[in-house]
């Protein structure tokens, strides 16, 4: 029996995949500069696969399109790290109920916990952290729910890098994955959506306390 070949990636989705993980990774920080004749040189494609995957980028929120600065990484501030996480916290938590309560399986986030445990550096565990969150929502039984969380996944990713490479929390959101995850497997809805609403809210406000926001500081006064 003949066996089918496994497709050839694009030499757009190398160089998304690519510019991806390095910016997730922080090798391109916030604000870089990203010159499509420079990134093309590098993966020895021409400028084409290059723009059409900074133009991908661009629609999943990880680099900014200037008509006069170009195309540069996404800079991350308390407001555009709490405008991601009020997303997530709107939708995953309920998500999860969902998931716990269709009884779906949840081989796919003990995987994820098992390989984050095992990273050896920042891109492996950033990856896993984010295929653990996946597995939790994306068989809610509501594909347009999995499709609207996974719309802010790349945001959330670099807020976190950003996060980490300022106050490296792994081991405590670790701690936490672990808690979701057994109540979920013992089916406690509730618990453990509201587990995951706790963790999110926490890193959150520990990354970006709201007491560097001008607006919460006016709203005390």
């Amino acid at each position: 029996m003949t066996s089918v070949p496994t497709p050839i990636p694009s030499r757009t989705q190398v160089v998304l995949d690519a510019i991806r993980h390095r910016i997730l990774t922080g090798r391109l920080t916030p604000g870089q500069a990203l010159v499509e004749t420079e990134l093309a040189a590098q993966f020895g494609v021409s400028k084409t696969p290059v723009r059409e995957a900074l133009k991908t980028l661009a629609g999943t929120g990880l680099v900014v399109m200037s008509q006069y600065k170009g195309v540069t990484v996404r800079m991350v501030d308390a407001d555009m790290a709490r405008e991601v996480y009020d997303v997530r916290l709107l939708l995953e938590p309920e998500a999860l109920r969902r998931t716990v309560g269709r009884g779906a399986p949840l081989d796919a986030a003990h995987d994820a916990l098992d390989r984050a445990d095992a990273a050896t550096d920042t891109a492996e565990r950033s990856l896993a952290n984010r295929e653990f969150h996946r597995a939790l929502y994306l068989p809610c039984g509501n594909p347009l729910l999995g499709r609207m969380l996974d719309e802010v996944r790349d945001q959330a990713a670099l807020v976190s890098a950003v996060a980490w490479a300022a106050d490296s929390s792994w081991e405590r959101e670790a701690a936490e994955h672990r808690e979701i995850l057994r109540l979920a497997l013992a089916g406690d809805a509730d618990g453990a959506a509201g587990a995951l609403h706790a963790h999110i809210a926490s890193f959150v406000a520990r990354a970006f306390p709201s007491d560097t926001d001008p607006r919460q500081e006016e709203g005390h006064r």
